[in-house]
């Protein structure tokens, strides 16, 4: 336990520091150094406590390692996207822990988050648009873009896998599993395709109205308005004086003013709203109808008790992958999440596949 609190820090301190060295605003780079400094600062001190040499401390784990490479390929965005929700999960594991052996929560437990807020808010060479942009950033991707694209083929490959299997078993894995398990896959995406395009729109057209209000209060008394957003900073922690700067600063641009606003007052995140509605139905459906290939691919070239062992070491592959993605997100044990994952997934197959044997000989 000792070393994988070494590893957390060392991870954290390798994440921020590729923050820092691809983060194109200086300002905001230095506060990535200084965060990759302090996360260094507690490995050492894990390091010392656990007896291990500070100059053997432990290298980034391959958690630490894909985020990066995420990162280069897409955005590091989505690197500090997971880095805090994976700071917030740990604050939390500590905390139910805590609560579970009735122990005193001190309020240490969230020191990590805490310390790049307050690193963030009072940093001088930090402006008001810069924090704003900043938080903005780290609420709008990130972990939730991976955990979404993780758990969209989890949906697509565990659904078709059942469903396969149960065919299966009352069919003996002829060439009818292939074509229920292409009508599964298809039905199963297009429904989550649908489902999403609705969430997205009907999210949109709700906030809209919501955001003209808003757009409407700066117009008509932007003084009562940037009031309102320093009373919103001060209540956060923010000294007043800073409070009041950050806030006038932000309303010099009627736009930039409105899209804070709406965020701090309605809890609306504007960057997301903007992204269309076609392209999430699309992305969803993409991803549901590669995990759903993945236990269907076998019946497609063979039939029988061949196609059905295939399909299920291919599934059980691809869930073992799946359960080991999630541990970007949660930094929990690979081996642990990776084999649950598994586990729960042979078991729903294993259910479905008695039923449809069970049927299959009732018919017969």
């Amino acid at each position: 336990m000792k070393n994988k609190s070494v590893q957390t820090e060392i991870d954290a301190c390798y994440l921020y520091r590729r923050l820092a060295e691809n983060e194109p605003d200086t300002a905001v780079a230095n506060i990535f150094r200084q965060m990759s400094e302090i996360e260094q600062g507690h490995a050492e001190a894990f390091a010392r406590k656990a007896n291990i040499p500070v100059e053997n401390l432990i290298k980034p784990s391959w958690r630490a390692i894909t985020l990066n490479l995420i990162g280069k390929i897409f955005s590091y965005d989505y690197v500090l996207g997971a880095l805090m929700d994976t700071e917030k999960s740990l604050s939390n594991a500590i905390i139910k822990t805590k609560e579970k052996n009735k122990l005193v929560i001190t309020g240490a437990e969230t020191n990590h988050v805490k310390i790049l807020w307050s690193i963030l808010e009072n940093d001088k060479n930090i402006t008001g648009a810069q924090h704003a942009k900043f938080e903005t950033r780290h609420r709008s991707v990130g972990g939730n873009a991976i955990r979404a694209a993780v758990l969209g083929g989890n949906d697509g490959l565990l659904s078709v896998f059942s469903l396969v299997m149960g065919v299966a078993g009352a069919t003996g894995g002829n060439h009818s599993v292939m074509l229920a398990g292409i009508a599964g896959l298809l039905a199963g995406a297009l429904s989550m395709a649908l489902g999403e395009w609705i969430s997205v729109k009907s999210s949109q057209e709700l906030y809209e109205n919501q955001m003209a209000i808003e757009m409407e209060e700066i117009e008509i008394n932007p003084e009562g308005e940037e009031k309102e957003l320093a009373l919103i900073y001060m209540a956060k922690g923010i000294p007043e004086d800073q409070a009041n700067n950050m806030a006038s600063e932000i309303m010099k641009d009627k736009t930039h003013a409105h899209k804070v606003l709406v965020k701090e007052e309605l809890g609306i995140n504007v960057d997301e709203l903007e992204g269309s509605a076609i392209e999430a139905a699309l992305y969803s459906f993409f991803l549901f109808t590669i995990g759903g290939l993945i236990p269907l691919l076998p019946f497609i070239f063979l039939s029988g008790f061949h196609a059905i062992i295939l399909s299920v070491i291919t599934s059980t592959f691809g869930l073992f992958l799946i359960g080991a993605s999630i541990t970007l997100f949660t930094g929990k044990n690979l081996w642990y999440s990776g084999f649950r994952m598994v586990l729960f997934g042979l078991i729903a197959a294993a259910i479905t596949y008695g039923i449809g044997n069970l049927i299959g000989v009732s018919i017969s």
